[in-house]
């Protein structure tokens, strides 16, 4: 189990839920090497999906998990440091954004009813009401949760993005809602994010965590030029100076230069881990709530399934500090949970093959000699 002696105390909620993730179940991943080996195919030939159900089976503790439902959950919040000028877009576009997503036209929606996925997305701390489209919703096909802590953050270029009460708040919410949709049948989870700025916010949460300049773990974003480029990463370097983030506390750095949404992706992969349920983390977003996540209790990184590498450079930097491998590189930098959408459908098609092709013996296919 987690080596809770050395853990700092976050709150009852985070504490109790990081408490229950474990090591992955040893046995059902030697059975899954077992059940892979006897299939009819060279022994390794299916490469990393083969890894891939390994990993599945550890998590879930059974070589047969069902992801008859499955579900991308998109935490979406507003930023005060969007007031720095560090986004292409302008904040109302994470409303109109929201809206879009409920009405069932964005790329998540797409990606998502491709793969057989349901899509949930959580007001965590949008800067507007969305609770009352007032006609903008016209033909809902995902649902809402409201689950605001507030308007946004605070400017972290001026000050702390939130308070440490509001910062554990974010990760709770993630943890509740991973609880709820889990009780609901749902087996695998994918996490994505909605809200102008949030890049910003990530690349301060690398360049804390992962130890490096501000200079190599942030990008272009929605498509700024080279001079919001500068004055982007300006933006971090001073946001990090004056709130002096602790980079072996998950919550403070959280709490200093992050984001709501980044704080409720977090949750969500403590919760998957605590429950024993995959959970597949989209870009770079979602990998900031990873290291976040990863702070809190390192066990839960054996429960994520990195999706892909995002076109975002500082995301490559993350998936090393936290040891993963993405599954592929499509040159990906949308968020909204695209690239878990895929690879959710990549993980589906691990345990299909494990389970559906035939072994040696049932086929009547003579192995290899020895």
């Amino acid at each position: 189990m987690a080596n809770k002696q050395k853990r700092p105390f976050f709150s009852e909620i985070i504490n109790e839920t990081a408490d229950k993730i474990g090591d992955l179940d040893k046995q059902a991943v030697l059975e899954a090497k077992s059940k892979l080996d006897s299939l009819t195919k060279p022994v390794g030939s299916l490469g990393r999906l083969e890894d891939l159900a390994r990993q599945i089976a550890g998590i879930t503790g059974t070589l047969s998990p069902d992801f008859t439902k499955k579900l991308i959950i998109v935490m979406a919040a507003d930023h005060g440091v969007a007031d720095e000028g560090v986004s292409a877009y302008p904040k109302e576009v994470t409303p109109q954004m929201v809206y879009n997503f409920l009405n069932g036209g964005a790329g998540i929606n797409v990606l998502s009813r491709h793969v057989g996925a349901d899509v949930v997305i959580v007001d965590i701390g949008i800067a507007a009401d969305v609770s009352k489209p007032a006609g903008v919703i016209t033909n809902a096909k995902s649902l809402l949760i409201d689950k605001k802590i507030t308007f946004g953050t605070a400017n972290m270029a001026k000050g702390q993005a939130m308070t440490r009460a509001q910062a554990c708040n974010s990760v709770e919410t993630g943890i509740e809602i991973a609880r709820e949709v889990i009780l609901k049948g749902y087996g695998i989870i994918g996490t994505g994010d909605m809200g102008i700025a949030n890049t910003t916010a990530s690349s301060a949460i690398a360049s804390v965590v992962c130890g490096v300049d501000a200079e190599r773990v942030t990008g272009y974003g929605t498509g700024i030029d080279e001079s919001g480029f500068n004055n982007k990463v300006r933006i971090i370097k001073n946001a990090i100076k004056i709130n002096t983030p602790n980079p072996r506390d998950g919550i403070d750095v959280l709490s200093k230069v992050g984001g709501f949404e980044i704080g409720g992706i977090a949750g969500v992969i403590i919760g998957c881990a605590a429950m024993k349920v995959p959970v597949v983390i989209d870009g770079f977003i979602s990998g900031a709530g990873a290291l976040i996540a990863e702070l809190i209790e390192p066990t839960c990184r054996r429960y994520m399934i990195a999706s892909h590498s995002s076109v975002e450079k500082g995301h490559a930097i993350m998936l090393r500090k936290l040891k993963l491998k993405p599954l592929f590189n499509f040159n990906l930098r949308l968020g909204e949970g695209t690239g878990a959408a895929i690879g959710i459908g990549i993980a589906d098609a691990a345990i299909k093959l494990m389970n559906e092709m035939a072994t040696f013996g049932e086929a009547g296919v003579t192995q290899k000699s020895k």
